[in-house]
């Protein structure tokens, strides 16, 4: 049964949501699992009870008109509000439980142990898999569905994730060989990364998030020459430790991958990196939720 408001249905905003983000006709209707012809009956249903055009439409683009950007802007934050008291009752009614997925990239370290620890507590009738996922993929399991949540490295500018608590904000560290010039200093200032190639992440992780783990410039605007492209951070460490380049690396995962051919120093100069809880804002729970929560407590 829809819900309704004035005459206007639920399904009718949902569907404008989704335009909004894919600008597609046929896509949107691929994701509310509805034919094309459905979708233009929606939108156009919507504009009749608001009185004017949302989106524009031409045989090229489709586009939000002016009202339609400033519809969206105020919707948005009223429906998943909405979304989220129901999923509330539903959680309270039923309580939580079900399969979380989790993804991590690099290292699952005691912060999220202690989340996951925390989560337990609160919901017993829940379970989780924790799942590593690919440092060249970031985003991919979070959009595909393959996890439910993940901890990946900022920055995030994803179109439909929703990022929840950012956390262990550190000073960026350099892993180089024990053989490499860097690897006797107490600290590197980012300046110095132009002396030598800097390992990077290989595609299909987006452009400006590979480009914050490997810099192609210091902050004074020296050119950083590239080192090789990886798949996964033991490949990238695997090639610094060989003298192919140094890597940028959280502090954490620094910590956790010591290893005797390897010298981890502190970079200066550079913003601090920084991790966060990101999930598909189409595919939020009350499960996702509770463990933004107990990664917020314990953070």
């Amino acid at each position: 049964m829809s819900l309704r408001t004035g005459g206007l249905e639920i399904r009718e905003l949902e569907c404008f949501l989704v335009l909004a983000e894919e600008l597609h006709f046929g896509r949107t209707g691929e994701r509310l699992y509805v034919s094309q012809s459905r979708v233009s009956q929606l939108v156009r249903s919507l504009e009749r009870h608001v009185g004017a055009r949302l989106v524009e439409r031409t045989s090229r683009r489709v586009r939000l008109s002016p009202l339609g950007t400033d519809f969206l802007a105020a919707l948005r934050p009223a429906y998943d509000a909405l979304r989220g008291t129901v999923d509330t009752a539903v959680a309270a009614a039923r309580g939580i439980e079900g399969l979380l997925r989790i993804g991590f990239q690099g290292t699952a370290d005691d912060r999220i142990m202690k989340a996951v620890d925390t989560f337990h507590s609160r919901h017993p009738g829940c379970a989780t898999d924790i799942v590593e996922i690919p440092l060249q993929d970031p985003f991919g399991p979070v959009h595909r569905g393959e996890v439910d949540a993940a901890v990946v490295l900022l920055p995030v500018e994803e179109p439909g994730l929703v990022l929840g608590p950012v956390f262990s904000k550190q000073q960026q560290t350099l892993a180089v060989s024990v053989r490499h010039p860097f690897a006797s200093r107490a600290t590197v200032d980012a300046e110095d990364l132009a002396d030598g190639p800097l390992i990077s992440v290989s595609a299909p992780a987006p452009e400006y998030w590979r480009y914050a783990q490997a810099p192609a410039d210091t902050p004074g605007g020296r050119r950083i020459p590239p080192g090789p492209g990886v798949r996964t951070l033991q490949e990238g460490l695997t090639l610094a430790a060989a003298g192919r380049g140094a890597m940028l690396l959280c502090r954490p995962t620094a910590d956790y991958h010591g290893r005797r051919d390897l010298a981890f120093v502190p970079v200066t100069g550079l913003p601090d990196s920084a991790l966060g809880l990101v999930w598909h804002r189409d595919r939020e729970t009350a499960r996702t939720r509770a463990f933004s929560t107990a990664v917020t407590d314990v953070t």
